[in-house]
Protein backbone atom coordinates (compact mmCIF):
# COMPACT_ATOMS: atom_id res chain seq x y z
CA UNK A 1 0.00 0.00 0.00
CA UNK A 2 1.62 3.58 -1.03
CA UNK A 3 1.49 6.03 2.15
CA UNK A 4 2.84 8.92 -0.25
CA UNK A 5 2.18 10.18 -3.80
CA UNK A 6 5.47 10.75 -4.64
CA UNK A 7 5.83 7.04 -3.22
CA UNK A 8 3.85 5.83 -6.23
CA UNK A 9 4.70 8.12 -8.81
CA UNK A 10 8.34 6.37 -8.66
CA UNK A 11 7.22 3.37 -8.59
CA UNK A 12 4.67 3.83 -11.00
CA UNK A 13 7.54 5.64 -13.20
CA UNK A 14 9.43 2.46 -13.00
CA UNK A 15 6.72 -0.39 -13.45
CA UNK A 16 5.37 1.59 -16.64
CA UNK A 17 8.76 2.08 -18.22
CA UNK A 18 9.20 -1.33 -18.30
CA UNK A 19 5.74 -2.58 -19.33
CA UNK A 20 6.27 -0.04 -22.21
CA UNK A 21 9.83 -1.73 -22.80
CA UNK A 22 7.74 -5.29 -23.29
CA UNK A 23 4.97 -3.71 -25.29
CA UNK A 24 7.61 -2.51 -27.79
CA UNK A 25 8.85 -5.55 -28.31
CA UNK A 26 5.52 -7.20 -29.81
CA UNK A 27 5.05 -6.86 -33.59
CA UNK A 28 1.82 -7.08 -35.36
CA UNK A 29 2.11 -11.08 -35.98
CA UNK A 30 2.52 -11.50 -32.00
CA UNK A 31 -0.57 -10.28 -30.82
CA UNK A 32 -2.61 -13.85 -31.44
CA UNK A 33 0.00 -15.80 -29.49
CA UNK A 34 -1.94 -18.17 -27.21
CA UNK A 35 -0.80 -20.77 -24.61
CA UNK A 36 -3.65 -22.91 -25.83
CA UNK A 37 -6.49 -22.53 -28.82
CA UNK A 38 -8.37 -21.09 -25.92
CA UNK A 39 -6.66 -19.18 -23.92
CA UNK A 40 -6.00 -15.44 -24.02
CA UNK A 41 -3.96 -14.05 -26.72
CA UNK A 42 -0.58 -11.71 -26.21
CA UNK A 43 -2.71 -8.97 -27.78
CA UNK A 44 -5.21 -9.02 -25.49
CA UNK A 45 -2.87 -8.92 -22.55
CA UNK A 46 -0.93 -6.32 -23.73
CA UNK A 47 -4.37 -4.12 -24.50
CA UNK A 48 -5.72 -4.97 -20.80
CA UNK A 49 -3.43 -3.87 -19.11
CA UNK A 50 -3.69 -0.67 -21.26
CA UNK A 51 -7.58 -0.64 -20.74
CA UNK A 52 -7.01 -0.79 -17.10
CA UNK A 53 -4.86 2.15 -17.11
CA UNK A 54 -8.10 3.73 -17.20
CA UNK A 55 -10.88 1.52 -15.71
CA UNK A 56 -9.52 0.78 -12.45
CA UNK A 57 -8.67 4.11 -11.50
CA UNK A 58 -12.32 5.02 -12.75
CA UNK A 59 -13.99 2.80 -10.10
CA UNK A 60 -11.63 5.02 -7.79
CA UNK A 61 -12.97 7.94 -9.20
CA UNK A 62 -10.23 8.76 -11.23
CA UNK A 63 -10.77 10.21 -14.81
CA UNK A 64 -7.85 8.77 -16.75
CA UNK A 65 -7.63 9.50 -20.31
CA UNK A 66 -7.16 6.13 -22.07
CA UNK A 67 -8.86 3.52 -24.17
CA UNK A 68 -11.80 1.63 -22.81
CA UNK A 69 -12.45 -2.25 -22.00
CA UNK A 70 -14.91 -2.04 -24.65
CA UNK A 71 -12.83 -0.69 -26.90
CA UNK A 72 -11.53 -3.73 -29.71
CA UNK A 73 -8.21 -4.94 -29.45
CA UNK A 74 -5.99 -3.26 -32.13
CA UNK A 75 -4.77 -4.94 -34.93
CA UNK A 76 -1.40 -2.90 -34.29
CA UNK A 77 1.46 -3.67 -31.46
CA UNK A 78 2.54 -0.15 -32.52
CA UNK A 79 -0.87 1.19 -31.74
CA UNK A 80 -1.02 -0.67 -27.95
CA UNK A 81 1.98 0.38 -27.41
CA UNK A 82 1.44 4.20 -28.12
CA UNK A 83 -2.15 4.12 -26.21
CA UNK A 84 -0.25 2.64 -23.18
CA UNK A 85 2.14 5.04 -22.97
CA UNK A 86 -0.15 7.92 -23.24
CA UNK A 87 -2.32 6.24 -20.43
CA UNK A 88 0.42 5.87 -18.46
CA UNK A 89 1.09 9.13 -18.36
CA UNK A 90 -2.30 10.35 -18.01
CA UNK A 91 -2.31 7.96 -15.19
CA UNK A 92 0.53 9.59 -13.23
CA UNK A 93 -0.75 13.56 -14.00
CA UNK A 94 -4.27 12.53 -12.75
CA UNK A 95 -3.13 10.91 -9.41
CA UNK A 96 -0.56 13.33 -8.54
CA UNK A 97 -3.03 16.45 -9.30
CA UNK A 98 -6.52 14.54 -7.76
CA UNK A 99 -5.08 13.17 -4.16
CA UNK A 100 -3.16 14.17 -1.41
CA UNK A 101 -1.11 12.07 0.56
CA UNK A 102 -3.36 12.21 3.66
CA UNK A 103 -6.53 10.61 1.47
CA UNK A 104 -4.20 7.63 0.44
CA UNK A 105 -5.32 5.63 3.75
CA UNK A 106 -8.59 6.68 2.84
CA UNK A 107 -11.25 3.42 2.06
CA UNK A 108 -12.95 3.26 -1.14
CA UNK A 109 -15.40 1.34 -2.71
CA UNK A 110 -14.00 -0.80 -5.68
CA UNK A 111 -15.28 -4.05 -6.84
CA UNK A 112 -17.40 -4.72 -4.70
CA UNK A 113 -14.94 -4.23 -1.64
CA UNK A 114 -13.77 -1.07 0.03
CA UNK A 115 -9.79 -0.70 -0.52
CA UNK A 116 -8.12 2.39 0.49
CA UNK A 117 -6.89 4.57 -2.16
CA UNK A 118 -3.11 3.40 -1.75
CA UNK A 119 -3.90 0.07 -1.82
CA UNK A 120 -5.49 0.57 -5.27
CA UNK A 121 -2.58 2.40 -6.57
CA UNK A 122 -0.52 -0.91 -5.06
CA UNK A 123 -3.19 -3.40 -6.76
CA UNK A 124 -3.05 -1.21 -10.40
CA UNK A 125 0.91 -1.82 -10.32
CA UNK A 126 0.63 -5.62 -9.09
CA UNK A 127 -2.30 -6.42 -12.11
CA UNK A 128 0.33 -5.02 -14.72
CA UNK A 129 2.97 -7.01 -13.31
CA UNK A 130 0.94 -10.09 -12.84
CA UNK A 131 -0.02 -9.64 -16.82
CA UNK A 132 3.68 -8.11 -18.00
CA UNK A 133 4.98 -11.79 -16.57
CA UNK A 134 2.26 -13.58 -18.80
CA UNK A 135 2.83 -11.75 -22.11
CA UNK A 136 6.60 -12.77 -21.21
CA UNK A 137 5.85 -16.45 -21.53
CA UNK A 138 3.30 -15.79 -24.82
CA UNK A 139 6.64 -13.61 -26.23
CA UNK A 140 9.19 -16.37 -26.08
CA UNK A 141 6.82 -19.05 -27.57
CA UNK A 142 6.50 -16.33 -30.13
CA UNK A 143 10.02 -16.15 -30.91
CA UNK A 144 10.05 -12.31 -29.67
CA UNK A 145 13.17 -10.85 -27.24
CA UNK A 146 12.11 -10.19 -23.87
CA UNK A 147 13.39 -7.68 -22.23
CA UNK A 148 14.85 -7.89 -18.52
CA UNK A 149 12.55 -5.98 -15.81
CA UNK A 150 13.89 -6.68 -12.48
CA UNK A 151 16.67 -8.15 -13.75
CA UNK A 152 18.49 -9.38 -17.03
CA UNK A 153 16.55 -11.40 -19.07
CA UNK A 154 18.07 -14.60 -20.70
CA UNK A 155 19.57 -12.44 -23.97
CA UNK A 156 20.77 -9.61 -21.72
CA UNK A 157 23.54 -11.83 -19.34
CA UNK A 158 26.17 -11.32 -22.42
CA UNK A 159 26.27 -7.84 -21.93
CA UNK A 160 27.62 -8.15 -18.43
CA UNK A 161 30.01 -10.38 -19.44
CA UNK A 162 28.06 -13.65 -18.17
CA UNK A 163 26.36 -16.73 -19.30
CA UNK A 164 22.67 -16.78 -18.98
CA UNK A 165 21.62 -18.67 -15.73
CA UNK A 166 20.66 -22.76 -16.07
Amino acid sequence: MFRTISDFLKSWDYESASTLKVLRELNDSSLDQRVTPDGRALGFLAWHITTTLSELPGQAGLEVDGPRQEDPVPASAAIIAAAYQRAARNLAEVVESSWKDSQLAGEIPMYGERWTRGATLSALIAHQCHHRGQMTVLMRQAGLKVPGVYGPAKEEWAAFGMQAQA
